[in-house]
């Protein structure tokens, strides 16, 4: 992903920063704990799309 689309990109829940991941493809916001996948070099930055980040810890 590119760094300057990254600068554009916000979370659409809260407007917070995103952070890129590389396995999985996907911006993922900490403020929300949501995971957006990346399809095809696309964000789908839908919310209703998003997935929670796993429990630290299995818990």
């Amino acid at each position: 992903m590119e760094p300057w689309l990254l600068d554009l990109l916000v979370c659409p829940k809260c407007r917070g920063e995103l952070t890129y991941e590389q396995d999985p493809e996907s911006l993922v916001c900490a403020a929300d704990r949501l995971r957006y996948e990346v399809r095809d070099g696309i964000p789908i930055l839908l919310i209703d799309e998003a997935r929670p980040l796993e429990a630290a810890g299995g818990v």
